[in-house]
């Protein structure tokens, strides 16, 4: 078996509106189609990050908190490639997106750096 990529990754959020807001209106991700499940009281929301890789963003009635800090065993954080993380940086920033300083990293040399999403997820946008 080979994998020929990542296709997506799912999130789910507490306030729908606010995280869709979020990742479509200041990430600018493309809405693929957006469904409310009446059964669940749950919304799925598509995303497009590019060609091949997708975001599911969902809801649930009372979503359990995700534990984050200090570090927890599981998925850590979600990475976005740019081609200019100052560039990034700044319209995060007009965004009013709270974002770390842009660090090195030290096996790679590429620039990256860490923001949050409206339910504390981290974040990185690293410099391609």
């Amino acid at each position: 078996m080979k994998f020929s990529g990542i296709h997506h990754v799912a999130i789910i959020c507490s306030n729908y509106h606010c995280s869709k807001k979020f990742y479509v209106d200041i990430l600018g991700l493309e809405v693929i189609q957006e469904t409310f499940r009446h059964e669940r009281e749950s919304y799925k929301l598509d995303l497009r990050i590019n060609d091949n890789t997708q975001i599911e963003l969902f809801s649930f009635p009372h979503p359990p908190q995700r534990v984050s800090e200090p570090e927890a065993c599981g998925l850590r954080h979600l990475a976005f490639c740019v081609e200019n993380i100052e560039e990034a940086v700044a319209y995060l920033k007009l965004s009013n997106v709270e974002i770390e300083n842009i660090r090195i990293d030290e096996i790679t040399g590429k620039k990256f750096t860490f923001f949050k999403d409206p339910d504390n997820l981290p974040l990185e946008i690293y410099e391609a």
